[in-house]
């Protein structure tokens, strides 16, 4: 036996992110953080006693342990990570078609709303979590019936929670926020490059 297939039987000291989401790849991507990707397989639906915030974190915590419980081998940390959107108290998920995103979008627009990025850290190593929620506030303008006809044709809406991508055309739309850029995006980047650095899992920059 070889020291690879050594090394994945006993479980690696790498990275997996728990998501199939392109725009947190690409995140963790351009700060050289190293991983591979597994998406996790569970149930997303929302308990109805859940606020908005446990349900993210608890969604997070789920992908972590379910990829990590299904390749023993795959790595020593595991990041789950959820983003939501919540307007007046409501979670907007993603649009189930066109005429879903619509709504969604008239209810969005000339208002403010919150972006919930959770993601939680699983050490298998240590059997040990870091976990975070960050919550931004965005402020999208008024928009006009061709506005939201026009985006809902682009296709960009389609899988998006609240129908939209502050990163893609969507910015079109986006007044301003208070709070982080890259979790709306999808991750926290800020915060967890800096759990990552704790844990020992990355280090942003070393020393001369």
């Amino acid at each position: 036996m070889n020291r690879e297939n050594k090394g994945r039987e006993k479980g690696g000291e790498g990275i997996v992110l728990a998501s199939a989401s392109p725009r947190r790849r690409e995140l963790l991507q351009r700060m050289g953080v190293q991983f591979q990707v597994i998406p996790a397989e569970v149930d997303e639906q929302v308990s109805r006693s859940e606020t908005p915030r446990d349900f993210v974190v608890r969604l997070s915590r789920e992908k972590a342990l379910e990829v990590a419980r299904r390749h023993p081998a795959a790595g020593r940390w595991f990041i789950g990570s959820d983003t939501i959107v919540v307007c007046a108290g409501t979670i907007m998920g993603k649009p189930e078609n066109a005429a879903h995103a619509t709504r969604m979008l008239r209810r969005l627009s000339g208002t403010s709303h919150e972006v919930l990025s959770a993601y939680a850290i699983y050490d298998r190593k240590k059997k040990s979590w870091r976990e975070r929620c960050v919550t931004t506030e965005v402020k999208v303008r008024a928009l006009t019936a061709q506005e939201i006809e026009g985006y809902i044709a682009s296709g960009e809406p389609a899988d998006k929670a609240g129908a939209y991508a502050i990163q893609g055309l969507g910015a079109f739309m986006v007044a301003g926020i208070n709070g982080s850029y890259t979790s709306v995006v999808g991750l926290p980047l800020s915060e967890i490059l800096m759990d990552l650095e704790a844990l020992g899992a990355h280090r942003m920059f070393s020393p001369a």
